[in-house]
């Protein structure tokens, strides 16, 4: 049995580049238009061209996604901080100390760290979208139980 799903959703990681990015788009993609969704970083980064491409692999175009930091949120006020890293984790309990906001961290893998072929990296993203999607679906449910 799932939680009761927030209104909005803010997925936090280290240069909002890879992880955060996917699972925005992600949860975007599962429930368009009933919960709002952003990511940020702990600190400025570029969009991550293997991000992009494993997420085009089912479907989601990431290409649009600007980079952002907690500095340049407009907004601060989110149901539900997940975080994808130690150092944003950090980050989320500071912003939300003075606020009636859960955070959640969920450890996920940082593919940049994978060293190898291109084959290997491109198995490497796959991998984080893919527990992304996993701890997506058993946060917030499934495709099919998305129109309910």
């Amino acid at each position: 049995m799932t939680p009761p799903r927030p209104t909005s959703v803010l997925f936090a990681c280290t240069y909002n580049a890879i992880r955060s990015p996917m699972a925005e788009a992600m949860l975007k993609h599962l429930f368009p238009k009933r919960i709002f969704v952003d990511s940020v970083g702990v600190r400025t980064g570029d969009l991550d061209p293997f991000a992009v491409g494993v997420m085009g692999e089912i479907g989601i175009d990431l290409s649009r996604h600007r980079p952002k930091t907690f500095d340049q949120l407009e907004d601060e006020s989110f149901d539900l901080v997940i975080t994808l890293s130690p150092e944003a984790h950090h980050r989320a309990l500071e912003m939300t100390r003075t606020t009636a906001c859960e955070v959640e961290f969920w450890k996920t893998m940082d593919p940049t760290l994978v060293d190898g072929s291109r084959d290997t990296l491109l198995a490497a993203f796959r991998d984080t979208r893919d527990a992304l999607k996993a701890g997506i679906e058993r946060r917030f449910g499934t495709e099919e139980q998305a129109g309910t």
